[in-house]
C-alpha cells in the first residue's frame, strides 16, 4: 500500500444495492468507523457501530476509512505532528516565552523572550499576558485569563502567531503542552506504514469484567504512573495459546482501550508498545481486531505523555498487524520528568 495515499472508500458499492436510508446510513457508519482521535494521548478509537449497519459495509473498507482518518488527523493543526513542547508546572509564576531561561519555553524565533506569565495556584492556572504582546484564546485578544486544563474537557487554547499552547494535568500535576501548525515534524511527515491486512487479527475474545471498576497504576513515558479505570479483561487464544489483556477505560463510553507490547517492539515496531480499542463488549464478547493497532504519538514527538503496557499486557507471540515503527521516530534521550513542587 502506498503510505501517502489510502484505498478509496468503496461506500459507493453498498448505496447501488441497498435503498437510500442504508445507504445514508453506511456513510455514516463508515464515517463514525474513523472514530475520534482527539488531542489525548490515547484515543483514535473506532467509535461504537451497529451491527446491521456495519454489515453493509466490507471490513476492508472500515479499516482503509479508519486508516485514512488517522492519517489526516495527524496532520490537522491540533494533530501530534504539531507537538513542539511540554513544560511543566511550579507553584507560583511561570515565565512563558523563547528566553530558554523560562519556564515554559517557546520556539526561538516564534515567540518574544517574554510572552506572558502562568500562575499555577493548587489547581489552578491563570495566564497574563506581557505588554504589548498580542495573545489570543479563540481569536479574541487576551490580557488576562483563567484557563481550564485538558481534564476539564476542552482545554483552553492561547494563541500567538503560529503557536498554540494550552494546560493539561497528568497525575495532579500541570503541564503546558505547546504546538506549531508549522513544525518541522508535519513538514516532513511521509505517511504511515503498516503490515498488509490480514483477517487472522481480527479474534473474538472474552470480556471478563472485574466486580468493580477501580483505577490501575499506568506507567507512562515521561517517568511516573497515571491512573486510569480498568473494567476487566479481555480474554483471547492465539495458536492454542490463551492470553489475558488488562482493558483499560479513557473514554467513559463503554469501548476498552488496550496497551499492549510484543516481541516486534523497538525493531518491526514501536519499543514503547501500541494501542487499540474496541467496539464496547455484547454478551461477554468482544472483537480485538490488531489490524487497528496503531503507535502512540511519542513516535512523533518526545513532548507526549504516552501510557506504557502495564504489567501483564506483553504478548509472548509476535503480533505483526496494524502499525508498524515510524521511519521518523522521535529520538527520546531522556524521560521528561515533571517539575518537583
Amino acid at each position: 500500500m502506498n503510505r501517502r495515499a489510502f484505498p478509496v472508500l468503496r461506500v459507493l458499492r453498498v448505496m447501488r444495492h441497498s435503498g437510500p436510508h442504508l445507504a445514508v446510513a453506511a456513510v455514516a457508519a463508515l464515517a463514525a468507523a474513523c472514530g475520534p482521535d482527539v488531542a489525548s494521548e490515547k484515543s483514535t478509537a473506532p467509535s461504537t457501530l451497529a451491527p446491521a449497519t456495519t454489515a453493509a459495509i466490507p471490513w476492508e473498507d472500515q479499516v482503509a476509512a479508519w486508516k485514512q482518518h488517522r492519517h489526516e488527523r495527524l496532520q490537522r493543526p491540533d494533530g501530534w505532528l504539531t507537538l513542539v513542547g511540554l513544560s511543566w508546572l511550579r507553584e507560583g509564576d511561570n515565565r512563558v516565552g523563547s528566553d530558554p531561561e523560562s519556564e515554559v519555553v517557546l520556539p526561538a524565533g516564534k515567540a518574544p523572550a517574554l510572552l506572558g506569565v502562568i500562575q499555577l495556584s493548587g489547581d489552578k492556572t491563570t495566564f497574563r499576558a506581557a505588554s504589548g504582546v498580542d495573545v489570543r484564546s479563540a481569536g479574541a485578544p487576551v490580557r488576562e485569563l483563567a484557563l481550564t486544563s485538558d481534564r476539564a474537557g476542552e482545554p483552553t487554547p492561547l494563541e500567538h502567531g503560529t503557536l498554540t499552547f494550552t494546560v493539561i494535568e497528568r497525575a495532579d500535576r500541570f503541564a503546558v503542552r505547546v504546538r506549531d501548525r508549522e513544525a518541522e515534524t508535519l513538514r516532513r511527515f511521509a505517511g504511515l506504514e503498516t503490515y498488509p491486512l490480514d483477517p487472522a487479527w481480527r479474534l473474538q475474545a472474552r470480556f471478563e469484567p472485574v466486580e468493580e471498576v477501580r483505577e490501575v497504576a499506568v506507567p507512562n513515558a515521561v517517568g511516573y504512573e497515571e491512573k486510569i479505570r480498568s473494567p476487566g479483561h479481555v480474554i483471547f487464544e492465539v495458536q492454542g495459546q490463551e492470553v489475558r489483556l488488562l482493558a483499560l477505560d479513557d473514554t467513559g463510553d463503554g469501548r476498552l482501550f488496550l496497551v499492549f507490547g510484543d516481541p516486534t517492539n523497538g525493531s518491526e515496531t514501536y519499543g514503547g508498545g501500541r494501542f487499540l480499542y474496541t467496539d464496547p463488549p455484547r454478551g461477554g464478547r468482544v472483537e480485538v481486531d490488531f489490524n487497528r493497532s496503531y503507535n502512540p504519538p511519542c513516535v512523533f514527538t518526545p513532548y507526549a505523555t504516552c501510557p506504557l503496557p502495564p504489567r501483564g499486557n506483553r504478548l509472548p507471540f509476535a503480533v505483526r498487524a496494524g502499525e508498524k515503527r515510524y521511519e521518523q521516530e522521535a529520538a527520546h534521550a531522556a524521560p521528561i520528568q515533571p517539575a518537583a513542587g
